[in-house]
């Protein structure tokens, strides 16, 4: 039992850095579109919509990038029993960047014509997953209000996980093609994929650190 235990532990040390590895590739790939935005050399694949529109691109990375960063030492439980304080503050940071990301991204979904190869069953997904990450982030804050440390996590937990779901597309991205073919549908499937898989994570790390009390 002890043995286990430990070994559990030693194993949640490194989830922050596994996060923040995740969240690497996309990281980069924002702050090299800002820096085009900002005047710099054109680094990322052009795209005209963001050119007449780089208000919702600018606020969504600037927010996503430290929320995936800063949101992924959260989960650390010896930090958050050792500097239980810094776990405070940072959340009274993490909860304005989880609603912009959250917000701009549906405003990019209803401003935006779709990109080219992906169809409607992608467009409603962003939809879902703007409105559920927003929803999320504010019940996760009313539950800490209330003192419900269990359902503010569960619900926090679940938010960070979508907004993770474009580090998780650079795999579906790679892998999905060989496996499902290139169509319109196939690729809304494969960038779908990658937020199932983070929710399903997500629920699991819930009902196992809820079942361990």
């Amino acid at each position: 039992m002890t043995t286990t235990t430990s070994t559990r532990r030693a194993s949640a040390r490194w989830v922050p850095f596994a996060l923040v590895a995740l969240s690497l590739v996309p990281a980069i790939s924002g702050s090299l579109r800002l820096g085009e935005l900002a005047g710099g050399p054109q680094l990322m694949p052009a795209d005209d919509r963001i050119t007449a529109l780089p208000l919702p691109v600018i606020v969504h990375i600037v927010s996503v990038i430290p929320y995936s960063l800063l949101g992924a030492f959260q989960f650390s439980s010896r930090l958050r029993r050792r500097r239980p304080g810094w776990h405070r503050r940072a959340g009274r940071v993490l909860v304005p960047l989880g609603l912009a990301v959250a917000l701009s991204g549906l405003w990019m979904t209803l401003a935006f014509a779709p990109k080219p190869g992906s169809g409607a069953v992608l467009y409603g997904l962003r939809l879902v997953v703007g409105t559920g990450m927003a929803a999320m982030v504010v019940l996760g804050f009313a539950a800490i209000r209330h003192g419900d440390i269990v359902r503010h996590r569960a619900w926090m937990t679940r938010a960070y996980a979508l907004a993770l779901g474009a580090g998780t597309q650079v795999f579906t991205g790679a892998v999905g093609p060989l496996l499902v073919g290139t169509s319109v549908l196939a690729n809304d499937l494969t960038m779908g994929a990658a937020w199932a898989i983070n929710v399903g994570v997500a629920e699991y790390v819930i009902r196992r650190r809820t079942g361990s009390g």
